[in-house]
């Protein structure tokens, strides 16, 4: 089957540079998926994407749909027509569904009687027909958060729309697109090539905005470009570039990317490195130099948007630019080196948190309470917890922040460093914050383990208390990655923390709340459950990801979940024992178990082995005697996957059990002795897990 080449362009205004890689390749995914879902074949897709562009270019796409054999059985013909033989409604709609006349229909006979039949043909479409729906609904369905309207047009989009392309092969295909007509016209660098561009083909798109435009289009091959160039001109100025994320940022900044290099006062070298980097990097989306001995170089490396005739003008520009910036924040740093911390904690009192949960200050003494109460059980020091807690907020009133918030706790650190606070308060300010997203690195110190871990808690009760839990993709206080974030600290740096008891304590921290007229607020036991329901679910999520099934993290999490990093032991164990030989059988026995348990309301009492009446009962009673004590001291340990190891052996008398003896047994003595064999059995399991639910 023939087949075209297809290029869709869109042009418009500067586009938010964090998000067109990502709108980009939805682009792409959408109109490829509905391509699929029509059954037209192609050899390839390639997404385009620049400051003021989206494009897809389609190569060797089918020019029309396949035709497509079609047999459908209609009424029965006594349904179908009437005692004069005349249609029925039956059979008028099935014809108007097939689109044929009436005696085009077959009839096709069955041992069941004879129904209208049809078969046919229907015709494919032709591809460049279906392509303007394709286009418009794939922009529909972009991940864009606001869009905005532009002059007159009512359509919508995250930036004005001035242009679009649609070709088809060499032809253009007419169709109105976002308040424009699609033509063959493009336009290059707003600079360097501001004349419109034909273009011949879909397939020259890329060649032709290089070469006559000016413009890399293509995402990854400018990033590279950008990437070799930062990397060679750091080279030659003797330093290594600060780049994190920054290169993405860049590339969707640029459409022709020129590297240059600029300097700074090497007085600026005394500011710390963070405010370094976040005014040129953050600010300014310049690249900072760390030289071979890992300082910071008064050096840096921006990627301009033209090839200048005289570069040293838009060196020039650039270094007016950061001069004052670097300025400023060695003022700020001046002066706020000029009050303490400590000086600053009364003034946390004007400075509302949320109007309902009042003050930092209010805040502060809250995060005070909890951080000590988790510092006793992990082995922080208390006096130096409180302190933390007490500083922790106060960098928040300085200049420093004020300017660059990004800093926070960063500077707080540094501040509490030169007002002499001991080294693990100074590091707790800056640790208070981690992590801060997925992968990130946790608090060091037991100090700010405790001070993270009360911050975040005191947060999520609040919030959860008056009213405002996060509901489907909303969570505008960052409940989810704040309940992360204690989950990874305590499972991660084995904290021996009860989660349940923690979030009562800081239940009893908040303030008197009263809802508005109308609404009611969760409180006291309520709000204790719900707040720890979250963390559960949480919990649950994490342990999935690290390759539990729900099922694994149920069998732990029914007995008890407030634990995190102990759950997250025995989830461990749960699933490596689910891959065991002795696996199946026992789980299924353990559901048996609880099940028949479960029904029963009789009180057991103590084994009796004189009781017993088949070998298998004594069998099972010696089995579990002689791996009672190895269980018992691998959970002491918290060896949980020893613990398994040991009961697998069970297997064997356990399954033996099942297939001779009757639990429930006439003679009720007799009956109450098996049940008691049964409880100790199913106990030994619950020492680890509830593993009847582990297969679910």
């Amino acid at each position: 089957m023939s087949s075209r080449d297809f290029l869709f362009e869109l042009g418009t205004e500067e586009l938010p540079p964090k998000s067109l890689k990502a709108l980009s390749q939805a682009l792409e995914a959408s109109i490829t998926a509905s391509l699929a879902e029509a059954g037209l074949s192609f050899h390839s897709s390639k997404a385009y994407a620049t400051p003021r562009r989206l494009a897809v270019v389609i190569e060797s796409l089918q020019e029309r749909q396949a035709d497509v054999e079609i047999k459908r059985r209609g009424p029965p013909t006594k349904v179908a027509f009437d005692a004069q033989g005349e249609p029925t409604k039956a059979a008028q709609k099935f014809v108007e569904s097939c689109g044929v006349p009436l005696d085009q229909l077959g009839v096709e006979k069955t041992d069941k009687g004879e129904w209208l039949f049809f078969e046919g043909t229907k015709s494919g479409e032709p591809t460049n027909k279906l392509l303007p729906d394709m286009v418009r609904e794939a922009l529909d369905k972009l991940p864009i958060d606001r869009r905005m309207r532009w002059g007159c047009v009512t359509d919508e989009f995250v930036r004005p729309v001035h242009w679009s392309v649609m070709m088809w092969g060499d032809d253009v295909i007419e169709a109105d697109i976002l308040g424009t007509r699609a033509g063959r016209t493009t336009r290059g660098h707003r600079f360097h090539a501001p004349e419109p561009i034909e273009l011949s083909s879909a397939r020259s798109y890329e060649q032709v905005l290089s070469t006559q435009g000016h413009v890399i289009a293509d995402f990854e091959r400018r990033f590279e470009k950008i990437s070799a160039a930062v990397r060679d001109t750091a080279t030659e100025l003797g330093g290594e570039a600060v780049a994190g994320a920054l290169g993405h940022e860049v590339t969707a900044l640029v459409e022709w990317p020129v590297p240059i290099a600029g300097r700074f006062d090497e007085r600026y070298l005394d500011l710390p490195e963070e405010v370094l980097i976040s005014t040129l990097k953050d600010h300014q989306r310049y690249y900072p130099l760390r030289g071979p001995d890992g300082k910071m170089l008064p050096r840096f490396i921006t990627i301009s948007n033209i090839e200048s005739k005289d570069p040293s003008a838009v060196r020039d520009g650039n270094e007016r630019v950061v001069r004052p910036r670097l300025s400023d924040a060695e003022f700020f740093y001046a002066q706020d080196r000029k009050h303490t911390l400590a000086s600053r904690v009364e003034g946390l009192g004007s400075v509302l948190f949320q109007k309902d949960l009042g003050s930092l200050k209010a805040k502060t003494d809250r995060i005070e309470a909890i951080a000590v109460a988790v510092a006793d059980i992990i082995d922080a020091d208390a006096a130096q917890t409180a302190r933390a807690a007490r500083l922790s907020k106060c960098d928040l009133q300085t200049e420093m922040v004020g300017e660059f918030p990004e800093l926070q706790g960063i500077m707080g650190r540094y501040y509490a460093r030169h007002d002499n606070e001991p080294a693990d308060v100074a590091a707790a300010m800056a640790e208070q914050y981690l992590p801060r997203f997925s992968g990130d690195d946790l608090p060091a110190t037991r100090v700010g383990q405790a001070l993270a871990i009360a911050d975040r808690l005191d947060t999520i009760c609040g919030i959860f208390a008056i009213g405002k839990r996060p509901s489907g993709t909303r969570d505008p206080f960052g409940l989810r990655r704040a309940a992360l974030g204690i989950l990874r600290i305590v499972s991660e740096a084995g904290l021996d923390l009860d989660l349940k008891a923690l979030t009562r304590l800081a239940a009893q921290q908040l303030p008197a709340l009263t809802p508005p007229k109308g609404k009611t607020w969760p409180s006291g036991d309520a709000l204790v459950a719900e707040v720890y329901g979250y963390l559960r679910d949480r919990l649950r999520g994490m342990a999935v990801e690290q390759g539990a099934s729900a099922g694994q993290f149920d069998a732990v999490a029914s007995l008890d979940a407030s634990r995190p990093a102990d759950v997250l032991a025995r989830v461990d164990a749960v699933v490596a024992f689910a891959s065991t030989p002795a696996a199946d059988s026992l789980i299924a026995a353990n559901k048996r178990t609880a099940n028949i348990l479960k029904k029963s309301t009789e009180d057991v009492g103590e084994i009796d082995t004189t009781r017993f009446e088949h070998a298998a009962e004594s069998a099972l009673h010696t089995a579990l005697e002689a791996v009672a004590a190895d269980v018992s001291g691998s959970i002491e340990k918290r060896d949980y996957a020893g613990a398994l190891t040991h009961l697998a052996t069970l297997r064997e008398p356990v399954d033996a059990f099942f297939d001779d003896v009757m639990v429930m047994a006439d003679d009720p003595a007799v009956r109450r002795n098996r049940l008691a064999l049964l409880h100790a059995l199913r106990a030994q399991f619950l020492g680890v897990a509830d593993i009847s639910l582990a297969a679910q």
